[in-house]
């Protein structure tokens, strides 16, 4: 990582790197004629007041109330053959080429299949579920598209940018089995529709910086994410903040996953009134990702005694993750309460899994997390429920210990709420919700979000799920697949290189 140091916009050493960059001709000068004003002249505090005029325009006037890509807001899973994760069809570039990425929360940088080298296959004939084969981004064949200079603040000073005039590489490197993404950044255009209440139809263009991803390794290569992946952390260079900084939409974003698997993404939504929410905090005295403060867990009414942790939301990551002294108290207090017997089912990860009597789910106990803003999180489908050819034939509390004292919230603890990332506010909100199409009023969006969920929705968690181990692939090789997958995306920090 890279130490970060505040130069302010007019300070002699700014006025150093523009000079290197468009020689001193061009910056000296003052008045208004001149790039560089004199320090504490009227047009030193006439540039800096119009900055901060323009900075509050934008957060208080966005251009629209949500936007969504062109291919529409809904998300989709497609099993094993692609980790379990929730993917979404954007389209980028002049003419538009269309990328089916996976939708991540814990890492910031947008990066797609671009002039490989090394990536994953592409072939629909090697995906069991898709019916047309993934596109590869090529930069030349886009009109809109630019190529990032070293010279760029996303990119200068770094050790591999010796010279201003030669393109920015980057790296990523992720916290998994030697998992990375490397190649250069570029400028292009990401193809967006406005909300209902928007004046205009018409489709957005919205500049973005991508990466062009020549070269994947890890996991990358073996189904996950194969053609890109939506960064949407907090970091200056993913999707939601130059959305927000170029005025588009306001400075947030939600996810909603339902239980068939169907999901929407939209940006710029900052949920309803009655949502309930609570801070994001920092990671290490840095606020690098999405992290909340659990104060206790319940199981039913019981509320456990020190099972206060932190938890990296992130739907990257299929499923959830206790630190392991937390995992102890809540699996034991969940075991005490199931009316079932304990099983074991061949190929999954989870520890406390149960029969299934007559071929139906029985209710389970809840799982509520609860928060310091007096907010509490009820987990509609903390289970995984197991299928065979005459029903259900058991089940499986869907959390796993870690390593550790971050835990992670998964997309099946999201499953059935609108889940809101406000960055502006920096709070995570969420409320009850069916998953529809904002251009439907609310999507759906149910305001009382204490409710526990009722036995009926206990009932049919995931309903139509299959297991990892049993999807298309055999049992061995599979959880195989399936472990290396949570690992991959059960990531602590992001490490970017750009230089």
């Amino acid at each position: 990582m890279y130490p970060v140091r505040l130069v302010h916009r007019f300070s002699d050493e700014a006025r150093e790197v523009m000079i290197s960059r468009n020689g001193a001709d061009v910056v000296n000068g003052s008045g208004a004629g001149g790039t560089w004003p004199q320090k504490r002249s009227s047009e030193y505090y006439r540039r800096l007041l119009s900055s901060d005029v323009q900075r509050q325009t934008l957060k208080l006037n966005p251009q629209f109330q949500y936007l969504y890509p062109t291919k529409g807001s809904a998300t989709l899973s497609l099993g094993n053959d692609f980790g379990w994760l929730h993917y979404m069809w954007i389209d980028i570039g002049t003419p538009s080429v269309s990328f089916l990425v996976a939708l991540d929360a814990g890492s910031d940088l947008f990066w797609i299949p671009c002039d490989c080298v090394e990536c994953a296959p592409l072939a629909a004939s090697y995906y069991s579920s898709l019916d047309k084969d993934l596109n590869e981004y090529n930069p030349s064949d886009s009109s809109t598209s630019k190529p990032l200079s070293c010279r760029h603040q996303l990119c200068e000073l770094g050790p591999n940018c010796p010279n201003p005039k030669q393109q920015c590489p980057y790296t990523v490197n992720y916290y998994s089995d030697d998992t990375s993404t490397s190649g250069f950044l570029v400028e292009d255009v990401f193809h967006l529709m406005p909300g209902h209440n928007d004046a205009s139809n018409e489709s957005v263009k919205a500049p973005i910086i991508i990466g062009c991803g020549s070269k994947q390794t890890g996991g990358y290569l073996n189904g996950v994410a194969p053609d890109g992946l939506l960064g949407l952390g907090l970091g200056e260079i993913s999707v939601p903040s130059f959305l927000a900084k170029s005025g588009y939409v306001s400075d947030s974003f939600s996810l909603c996953f339902n239980e068939d698997d169907s999901g929407r993404l939209f940006f710029g939504d900052r949920g309803i009134s009655g949502q309930q929410t609570t801070p994001f905090l920092s990671l290490d005295g840095k606020n690098l990702t999405y992290v909340v403060g659990v104060d206790a867990c319940c199981i039913e009414s019981s509320c456990l005694e020190h099972t206060g942790f932190e938890m990296l939301v992130d739907s990257g990551t299929s499923f959830s993750f206790f630190p392991i002294q937390v995992y102890k108290k809540v699996v034991d207090e969940f075991d005490r309460q199931i009316n079932a017997s304990r099983s074991s089912f061949e190929g999954y990860p989870w520890q406390y899994c149960y029969k299934s009597s007559s071929n139906v789910v029985p209710k389970f106990p809840s799982l509520v997390l609860k928060f310091s803003t007096n907010s509490s999180f009820a987990v509609s489908s903390p289970v995984f429920v197991i299928y065979g050819t005459q029903g259900a034939v058991g089940f499986c509390l869907a959390v796993q210990p870690t390593d550790g004292n971050l835990g992670t919230f998964g997309q099946n603890f999201m499953t059935g709420y609108q889940i809101v990332f406000d960055r502006e506010k920096y709070v995570l909100g969420w409320s009850h919700s069916k998953c529809l199409d904002l251009k439907n009023g609310d999507g759906g969006r149910v305001g009382n979000s204490n409710t526990l969920p009722t036995t009926e929705q206990q009932s049919v968690p995931r309903g139509h799920a299959i297991a990892p181990a049993f999807a298309g692939r055999t049992p061995t090789s599979s959880a195989s697949c399936f472990s290396h997958t949570t690992k991959l995306f059960m990531l602590m920090l992001l490490m970017v290189h750009v230089s």
